[in-house]
């Protein structure tokens, strides 16, 4: 019973820890003041977001650093790095202290580094305590990664409303404090394995957890637009700790007999389908027996004859999901470049745009409104993230591929930059931002289950660090293009404008090209996942029909 308890205290506690160490989701609340301190250049500026994002090239040494110390020990470390990155960067805009360009430079690089170790942690802990349930404590985990940005929007209002400087204080001693206080909870024992007959009660609860995160998100989505004054914002955010909260009692409820008859009164009824079900995910992975494969395999090969055309779609793609890769056979895949392709014109290219979103709401009029335009991406970023279990949820009503869920995530991404090129209005800017952050969520949550499933789990750690070096690629990248059309409208006097002796670009002009340029690329990763559906269908298909056959037997 107590083992029982605390691994969802743990998963509570690392939504705590994802809720408050999403640092790089609020770098647009501070980068023109940070630009107008160390008097740089919008291309010298997209280097800073470019270096905290090359924090995440650094992922695998989490990883290893897990080999040699404990969990607890790893999040200090995470936590530290913050400390200094954001503490010393808060010391210069304060101008408190003077540093050259390169070192702070190197203070967003360790600073990003954190950001990647937490998440680390947090991985760690959803793939140790829920064996059988890993793609569901991932995403409740992952999702409020999300809604950092809404948080740090109210804890900022509720201190001062008018220091944008302030965020750089929040991200290096909030995810310390929550580091401390989740400390006694993370110490706990390693759970028992889970009995076959809990895997339904342990279901429910996450089901439970789900409702719970939704209501957080669509308070902190709603509210957030009114919470300026200072005394209004405190009594938001104490309600938003409420709700963080709140989760710990809900696994005791859920547990009983009682709740689960009334959720399902046949629940009896099910439990040895669950068995079947928990045999399935104990190793991590659906494994069929040799007879088994042997006849998938077979029926396939007859199948492709009769459907498939393109040699493109038939030529070394998967035939059967949780096959490991090492890093050299991982090279060789044709998936794995189109996935690649994938989350390099997705969600990468989206990250770039939050990073961009106060110069992009400064050109066209709206610097007061930069606060909620990072805390409306944030929160609904929260809720695509969320939406990254519904594969899951749905999976007996309506099964499809996760890779088709990948594709279908990503369609809104073109369709709101390409909102962009049309109105620079404020409604047009709020919708597109909203579009991107559930597109972008989905994609950076899903992608840790979809990697896990097309490359092998025990070899996700590395595998996944692999995928996400696109991140500071596409960040130098699109960042760069982004500023060097910024930098080409500077040149045209009626359009700039000096604010604290820094040059601001004003008009649409300003970022009409990048969105034109940025929709076009996004289009690409709508193709390529949509390549990546046709490619591994089959091979989700052979799940699926395998799992159904084992249910039956």
């Amino acid at each position: 019973m107590e083992q029982y308890s605390s691994k969802w205290m743990i998963l509570i506690a690392s939504t705590w820890i994802q809720a408050f160490t999403g640092t790089n989701f609020d770098f647009s609340s501070y980068s023109s003041e940070l630009k107008s301190v160390l008097g740089i250049s919008q291309v010298q500026l997209n280097y800073l977001s470019m270096a905290s994002d090359m924090g995440k090239a650094f992922g695998w040494c989490s990883g290893v650093s897990l080999m040699y110390f404990p969990l607890w020990v790893v999040l200090f470390i995470a936590a530290f790095m913050g400390l200094i990155g954001y503490g010393l960067q808060w010391l210069v805009i304060q101008k408190i202290i003077i540093l050259p360009y390169f070192l702070v430079f190197l203070l967003c690089v360790l600073a990003g580094c954190s950001i990647c170790w937490f998440n680390t942690v947090c991985y760690v802990l959803c793939i140790k305590h829920f064996p059988a349930n890993r793609p569901f404590a991932l995403s409740l985990s992952v999702s409020f990664n999300g809604a950092s940005a809404a948080l740090f929007n109210l804890i900022g209002n509720a201190i001062n409303s008018n220091d944008d400087t302030l965020y750089l204080l929040l991200n290096a001693l909030v995810p310390l404090v929550t580091s401390v206080a989740a400390l006694p909870i993370l110490r706990q024992p390693h759970s028992q394995t889970l009995r076959a007959d809990s895997v339904h009660r342990e279901y429910l609860i996450f089901l439970c957890l789900t409702i719970l995160a939704v209501f957080t998100g669509l308070y902190l989505l709603i509210l957030n637009s009114v919470s300026y004054s200072a005394p209004t914002a405190r009594i938001l955010l104490a309600g938003a700790v409420f709700l963080l909260v709140l989760p710990v009692i809900a696994p005791g409820v859920i547990r009983t007999e009682e709740w689960s008859q009334l959720f399902h009164p046949n629940y009896m009824l099910l439990e040895d389908d669950d068995t079947d079900d928990f045999g399935m995910h104990k190793e991590m992975m659906w494994k069929e027996d040799s007879s088994m494969t042997l006849w998938t395999e077979n029926s396939h090969g007859l199948k492709e004859k009769e459907s498939w055309t393109s040699s493109f779609l038939l030529r070394d793609r998967l035939l059967l999901l949780g096959e490991e890769h090492s890093a050299d056979q991982l090279m060789c895949r044709w998936d794995f470049w189109l996935y690649y392709l994938a989350y390099f014109c997705g969600g990468t290219l989206v990250l770039v745009y939050s990073n961009n979103l106060g110069q992009i709401s400064e050109s066209l009029g709206y610097s007061s409104e930069i606060s909620f335009l990072v805390a409306l991406y944030s929160a609904c970023s929260f809720f695509g993230r969320l939406l990254s279990a519904a594969p899951d949820f749905l999976r007996d009503k309506m099964y499809y591929a996760r890779t088709a869920w990948l594709a279908f995530a990503l369609i809104p991404t073109p369709v709101a930059f390409f909102l962009l090129v049309l109105s620079g209005s404020k409604a047009a800017l709020s919708a597109a931002t909203a579009l991107l952050g559930l597109s972008s969520g989905f994609v950076f949550s899903a992608a840790v289950s979809i990697t896990s499933e097309l490359f092998g789990p025990n070899s996700a750690g590395v595998n996944h660090n692999i995928l996400i070096t696109n991140i500071p690629l596409g960040s130098l990248l699109y960042g760069l293009l982004a500023a060097l059309v910024y930098e080409a409208n500077l040149g045209k006097s009626s359009q700039v404008l000096v604010l604290d002796g820094s040059k601001v670009c004003m008009g649409r002009n300003c970022y009409i090209q990048t969105f034109m340029w940025w929709g076009c690329i996004s289009l690409l990763g709508v193709v390529s996942s949509l390549l990546l559906f046709l490619r591994t269908k089959a091979a989700y298909d052979n799940q699926e029909r395998n799992r159904n056959w084992m249910r039956l037997i």
